[in-house]
């Protein structure tokens, strides 16, 4: 007596799983890496003293919603371009940005590079004191 057996097909390799694994590894990558462009600012504060009088400085105050140069109002559209003369006429000129207490960091970024753009070389940030940072808190 002769029994037939099924022969068994051969099962077809499924690529279903296989696809998931690569979709959720590129999620998993997407979310655990930085797409973000990072650039840097270049900020020093000199080691020794220049002898140079800090009163020819040019004092950048950056407040949330506007700017002022040496007590002036500035539109920050026109900030390049002023810097871009003045430095035309003082190239050794420091320029000391001064963040006010409630402006963002994003803000002073934009400013500092609007004046790396411009040629500034000698950019200084300031901060403020802490009894003014106080009195700003407390105005709130």
């Amino acid at each position: 007596m002769r029994l037939d057996y099924a022969r068994p097909r051969r099962r077809l390799i499924s690529l279903t799983p296989l696809i998931d694994v690569v979709f959720i590894l590129l999620v998993f990558f997407m979310l655990a890496s930085n797409l973000v462009e990072w650039r840097s600012i270049a900020l020093s504060a000199p080691a020794t003293s220049t002898g140079r009088a800090e009163g020819d400085a040019w004092l950048l105050r950056v407040h949330p919603e506007r700017l002022e140069v040496n007590g002036r109002e500035l539109p920050m559209s026109e900030l390049a371009e002023t810097a871009t003369e003045r430095l035309r006429e003082h190239p050794d000129q420091p320029l000391l940005v001064q963040p006010a207490s409630m402006a963002s960091l994003q803000r002073v970024v934009d400013v500092v590079d609007r004046l790396h753009g411009a040629g500034a070389r000698d950019i200084r940030l300031l901060r403020l004191p802490a009894a003014s940072q106080r009195s700003g808190e407390e105005a709130r």
